[in-house]
């Protein structure tokens, strides 16, 4: 928990960051705002309605914007969420991982299942909106288990639902000291069964790990699927920002004392980069196809600048392959190219 001047101090810098940002986003609607990374329910309401008061004052906040704040089980937390939706929060997106308590003890989450339960039960009361995350192919699991564990979050009845693979992720224990995990087969037969169960409960399967019931799928994420525009503010936020003549990717300061000295300096991105031409195809398919409805032919043009031609030859071979599909209106990955995403997105490597 942060101590009060810790949050005032963390607050002004994120006004600060988003002020000196405004040249490159000037005038531009907003329609969405996600508040995430770390565990940004731990702030006070009084600041996240600070901070979307600043974001409204400063930008074009779209009145029907989507609002997401992440949130973690813990019952401090979760007794803040009606304060949270009184300022202005319209989505609550829960990391929930598992309702089993051998494999959240697994996995070292502070929160039990009965925490996690209560959570998603209160978030329902207060928002319309809510996110469930959820894992499989977690240490030990097994098949029954990874369907019961989606089953009983499918059944709180929230409009939306993630479901990730596990992944060890680098510089972390499980890296260091990887734990006993399911086989590739055994993992791929947990994906089927996520699946198959989220369709059985009316959920969509609109992106590789995201599910959604009708008009409920993330606004947010739908967008840098689709490879636009987005702006980080924050300790370790990246950002994109186009413009006619070229794209960039910015990285803030991920330390939070590096990021405060960073903004009071005038500058909190510590890294930015142009995306050269070379690459921008790889870049906007390792998004866009990851979406089940892939993207529209001309969007490729509209969001990177190049024509679809010049990445034909790619695109007949994934064809030919069965891993894209391709029509007047839609280019997407068939059911083969999904579940062998990595492959299909090789072909768009720069050679």
């Amino acid at each position: 928990m942060l101590l009060p001047q810790q949050e005032a101090a963390y607050l002004a810098a994120l006004i600060a960051d988003l002020e000196q940002s405004l040249p490159l986003v000037w005038g531009r609607p907003v329609i969405s705002v996600f508040i995430g990374g770390g565990t940004p329910s731990l702030l006070a309401p009084e600041s996240v309605d600070a901070l979307l008061s600043a974001v409204r004052a400063r930008l074009t906040l779209q009145p029907d914007a989507e609002i997401t704040l992440e949130a973690n089980p813990g019952t401090v937390e979760a007794g803040r969420f009606a304060a949270f939706r009184a300022a202005g929060v319209n989505r609550l997106s829960i990391g929930v991982q598992s309702l089993n308590p051998v494999h959240l003890a697994a996995l070292g989450r502070i929160h039990d299942a009965a925490e996690a339960r209560r959570a998603v039960e209160l978030a329902l009361k207060h928002f319309d909106n809510v996110n469930i995350d959820m894992m499989y192919a977690l240490p030990g699991q097994t098949l029954e288990e990874a369907r019961t564990d989606i089953r009983e979050a499918a059944a709180f009845g929230s409009p939306h639902l993630s479901a990730y693979h596990l992944t060890l992720e680098p510089n972390t224990a499980f890296h260091r000291a990887p734990p006993p995990l399911p086989d590739d087969d055994l993992a791929a037969q947990m994906q089927d069964a996520v699946e198959d169960v989220l369709a059985s409960f009316g959920y969509d399967h609109y992106e590789i790990s995201a599910f959604a019931r009708p008009g409920s799928e993330c606004r947010h994420n739908l967008n840098y699927w689709l490879f636009g525009d987005y702006l980080g503010i924050g300790a370790g936020a990246h950002g994109k920002i186009s413009s006619p003549v070229r794209i960039v990717r910015q990285v803030r300061h991920k330390h939070p004392q590096a990021f405060l000295q960073a903004v009071a300096g005038g500058n909190a991105v510590q890294e930015a980069h142009e995306v050269g031409a070379a690459d921008l195809p790889f870049e906007f398919m390792m998004n866009a196809l990851r979406l089940t409805a892939g993207f529209p032919p001309r969007l490729f043009a509209e969001r990177t600048g190049l024509a679809l031609d010049t990445i034909r030859p790619q695109l007949d071979a994934a064809a030919e392959r069965s891993l894209l599909a391709e029509a007047a209106e839609r280019i997407a990955p068939t059911e083969h190219g999904r579940r062998f995403l990595n492959d299909l997105l090789q072909a768009f490597l720069r050679n």
